[in-house]
């Protein structure tokens, strides 16, 4: 049956499906728009299905915060074409706005959430479908404390949450922190987090530097201890030098602010 480009803007309109598709399935569907919207759901999971071996390199990494619980969502594809392509950016966000809402515990039950009556995965699906690239969610991290925030570096690709212990916390203040912990890329809040693996690898780093610049083998245990102290004053948020006043840490700046940060997370698609 002939169709009409009224039709085909009313269907892309309806799913974002480029006019071809559009035109395609309602020829297939004999009009029927329900038809037609499915058709176009299932060639979307069946490009997806087909890509599934593609690496989703590229993305866009979104966070926010509401009361006292934050989160940010990195959805991913082949490449920075599509990444910030206003559809996709818009998917993202309404991503990160049911995982805001609902609260989800992992990512995978966030994938199983509803948006206008679709599950996410289904509408990543979808979304693969009409570019032909294979899309996934990459990340979802979350925190929970009487006050968080969220900054989203400009570009979206990098974006980080912050949990404080008290209610109230300075917006100025907690965002500095976000900022901080985006730009500077600390390993953990602070030493006592730092997981085991990373302190024996900093520790033998120490001792074989330690040991190519001739030092006795006998100091080499307590040279790789010193060289770990400065590791985690450069690598821990809390010790790091406040980047607005290196002459404070960031624990010192939270002090004179009465704030306590007590977690953060940091997501980034770019190569630190």
């Amino acid at each position: 049956m002939a169709v009409t480009m009224a039709e085909i803007s009313k269907l892309r309109t309806m799913t974002g499906a480029g006019m071809m598709d559009c035109k395609n399935a309602l020829a297939e569907a004999n009009g029927d728009f329900d038809k037609s919207i499915e058709i176009i759901r299932k060639r979307g999971q069946a490009i997806a299905a087909k890509r599934s071996d593609r690496e989703a390199a590229e993305g866009c990494v979104l966070a926010g915060a509401k009361g006292d619980f934050a989160a940010i969502v990195a959805l991913r594809c082949e490449t920075d074409f599509v990444a910030k392509n206003a559809d996709f950016v818009a998917l993202t966000q309404s991503i990160l706005d049911a995982a805001l809402s609902q609260k989800p515990a992992t990512i995978e039950a966030l994938n199983a959430l509803t948006v206008d009556g679709r599950m996410i995965s289904e509408l990543i699906a979808e979304r693969s479908g009409i570019t032909g690239e294979k899309m996934e969610l990459g990340y979802y991290e979350t925190v929970n404390a009487p006050t968080t925030v969220a900054y989203i570096h400009p570009g979206n690709k990098l974006a980080t949450i912050v949990a404080f212990a008290e209610a109230n916390v300075d917006a100025q203040v907690a965002r500095d922190v976000a900022m901080q912990a985006a730009a500077m890329n600390p390993v953990s809040l602070d030493r006592s987090s730092v997981p085991a693996d990373v302190i024996e690898k900093e520790l033998e780093i120490g001792r074989e530097k330690a040991r190519e610049e001739g030092k006795p083998e006998e100091m080499l245990d307590k040279i790789a201890q010193g060289r770990l102290n400065k590791f985690y004053q450069e690598s821990t948020l809390l010790e790091q030098a406040f980047i607005k006043d290196s002459k404070m840490t960031v624990a010192q700046y939270l002090k004179t602010n009465n704030a306590t940060a007590v977690a953060f997370k940091r997501v980034t698609l770019n190569q630190d």
